[in-house]
């Protein structure tokens, strides 16, 4: 089969191979993907000397779609429509950019019958993370009609976190770094779009203007600091991306004068109930999104490591989508 392999076993490459999938199990499921995404992720995996990727030889992708076409398992039998993430996919295994690929069970996940393998990696990982964060600011009692901040939102946490927000009730405002994107956000889903830096405002007090009824931040560092200064009393911000940086530097007063939280969100040890959750979630807003219009482009194995690329410096906006169908 083809695949996408990052070799640094020698010299640095990252180039298009033929090669033949592996199972690292006996209980392994085999799954012929028909689809995958360019997550930032995946960015960071094929890099040269990257401090993510744990092999020197590696299939990338960290998620995929497809049909399963070897199975042990009653639960998952032989031409099931799964989505498949989480763990160590392209991480420390082979991954989802290959037209075939052995996972383990735990993080093959069977599709609702509302949502295609071309949806599901229109959603892949990072669809995944943003309903997720929706769900853990719903359990912290974040309700509709809620004002929810977005950071990095023409990305694919960002942009599908408005999706979401807005289908479920919410008032999503989009934070971005590219406010000549102001009417695909709103398109997206957002009632309001400001700048990257118009989180917050009083910079030279220790507490900003309470602002946020919640907030899903994609970006980390400052920015999250920033959230958590201008939460409304009681409110959250769900946590899940380090775009900008992974150092955090505050202080107490939000927690201890506020009483808000920090919600870590990690989409890839989650178990079965969580995972069963989220895409029944993702299931029952599907009918009511245009998933296309979340794509930003779609490429094949021969053009991947350009796309890479592209999602490394940030420049796109959405999903960049994989078809393996046709390689």
């Amino acid at each position: 089969m083809r695949a996408l392999v990052i070799d640094e076993s020698a010299d640095f490459s990252v180039a298009v191979r033929d090669v033949t999938p592996r199972a690292l199990d006996a209980a392994d499921v085999l799954v012929r993907v028909e689809y995958s995404g360019v997550n930032f992720k995946d960015a960071l995996v094929a890099q040269a000397k990257s401090r993510v990727r744990r092999q020197p030889v590696l299939v990338g992708g960290v998620d995929a779609a497809g049909l399963v076409v070897e199975s042990s398992h009653d639960e998952l039998p032989v031409g099931t429509r799964v989505a498949v993430h989480g763990g160590v996919i392209g991480v420390a295994r082979d991954g989802g950019f290959a037209e075939f690929l052995y996972a383990p069970l735990a993080n093959v996940s069977p599709l609702p019958d509302s949502i295609a393998t071309r949806d599901a990696m229109v959603i892949g990982t990072a669809g995944f993370t943003a309903m997720q964060s929706v769900l853990a600011l719903e359990d912290h009692g974040i309700e509709a009609g809620a004002r929810v901040l977005v950071t990095g939102a023409t990305g694919g946490v960002g942009s599908q976190s408005l999706t979401y927000l807005a289908a479920r009730g919410y008032d999503p405002v989009a934070s971005t770094g590219s406010l000549d994107e102001a009417a695909w956000l709103r398109a997206r889903g957002a009632v309001e779009v400001i700048g990257r830096h118009d989180v917050a405002d009083k910079p030279d007090r220790v507490m900003a203007s309470e602002a946020w009824d919640g907030a899903i931040d994609c970006v980390g560092g400052d920015t999250l600091h920033q959230i958590l200064r201008s939460l409304r009393y009681g409110a959250a911000v769900a946590a899940s991306g380090l775009v900008a940086s992974a150092e955090l530097v505050t202080n107490v007063y939000p927690f201890i004068t506020r009483g808000v939280a920090l919600l870590g969100v990690d989409s890839v040890e989650v178990g079965a109930p969580t995972r069963t959750r989220v895409w029944r979630a993702l299931g029952a807003v599907a009918p009511t999104i245009n998933y296309e219009e979340l794509i930003d482009h779609t490429t094949s194995l021969d053009t991947l490591f350009e796309a890479i690329e592209s999602v490394r410096a940030g420049r796109h906006r959405g999903r960049v989508l994989v078809d393996l169908r046709a390689d």
